[in-house]
């Protein structure tokens, strides 16, 4: 899956950074400027100037596909992996976010029965917070941005 928006030259790099870091684990060690090429390679560049050129010297986003984001969803703390992502253009910007959690929380506050999800959809400003919001004003989602 890959982001709607494009990712900073920061982000790109840590990207390569992870890259090398799994290869290594497997017993493949790598150079980091051949996991830049690589990562290159893999998004369809020629090579890892071409990439870093497409960047360009853009901010780096708080959130990318494959990052990993922890916050509240309905009041309850997670931590997840971020699984689908989408720019907003509309108002002061945001994003759609997709969330796989490590751990299912309950969406449902009556004691009577549980709905456990561990797959989460909503759409957060720059703040990380959602405009939907609870009955009692607390937004539905949450993230802990950096």
């Amino acid at each position: 899956m890959t982001p709607t928006q494009p990712l900073s030259r920061d982000a790109l790099k840590a990207q390569a950074k992870r890259l090398r870091k799994a290869l290594e684990a497997e017993g493949n060690f790598i150079s980091h400027g051949e996991a830049l090429e690589l990562l290159a390679h893999q998004m369809g560049h020629r090579d890892w100037n071409t990439l870093s050129a497409k960047a360009g010297n853009r901010p780096d986003t708080p959130l990318a596909v494959g990052g990993r984001v922890s916050g509240h969803y309905l009041g309850q703390r997670f931590d997840a992996d971020i699984i689908g992502l989408q720019s907003v253009s509309s108002g002061s910007g945001g994003w759609r976010v997709s969330l796989d959690l490590d751990a299912a929380v309950d969406v449902v506050k009556f004691d009577g029965f549980s709905n456990m999800r561990r797959r989460i959809n909503g759409t957060v400003g720059r703040d990380g917070r959602s405009v939907a919001r609870t009955s009692d004003g607390t937004p539905h989602v949450q993230l802990s941005l950096r």
